[in-house]
């Protein structure tokens, strides 16, 4: 079994202004940056005006290290410091669905485990010990 994992920073708006820090006092390089914006529209979930320009995903490589970021959804509560989520990585599904049932033991499923337009299997779940999981098969363009 094989499965990667990197820390996911989580901003308040200013993802873009963290990340180009990031890249300058850590010497990394930008590998992309998504906006809310930059995903396929969904009529059932319109995304409001001042969500667009948000930062949905950012990569940032730092040597052999993955860092990556995101802002909160406008308006979420934000505690600065204590915005770092671990982002797992399982290769296998079925070994997701087992890390996921693991975490959400005695924890809170943020988002349930389900198809996104960038991983055949993705889902967020707070551990009974407070720390935040995203659990994202890569898909087929992803490393």
């Amino acid at each position: 079994m094989s499965m990667s994992i990197n820390p996911y920073l989580i901003f308040d708006g200013n993802t873009r202004e963290a990340v180009h820090f990031y890249e300058k006092a850590l010497s990394g390089k930008v590998m992309g940056i998504m906006t809310f914006g930059d995903m396929p529209a969904d009529p059932n979930h319109p995304l409001q005006d001042d969500m667009k320009d948000r930062v949905m995903h950012a990569h940032l490589k730092v040597g052999e290290a993955d860092l990556m970021f995101s802002d909160t959804f406008a308006g979420m509560p934000y505690q600065p410091g204590n915005s770092i989520q671990i982002a797992l990585h399982p290769k296998e599904e079925a070994r997701a669905r087992e890390i996921f049932a693991a975490l959400e033991d005695g924890g809170q499923v943020v988002m349930p485990l389900q198809k996104t337009d960038w991983s055949p299997l993705y889902g967020s779940v707070i551990d009974k010990f407070g720390v935040t999981f995203q659990v994202n098969v890569p898909g087929e363009q992803q490393q």
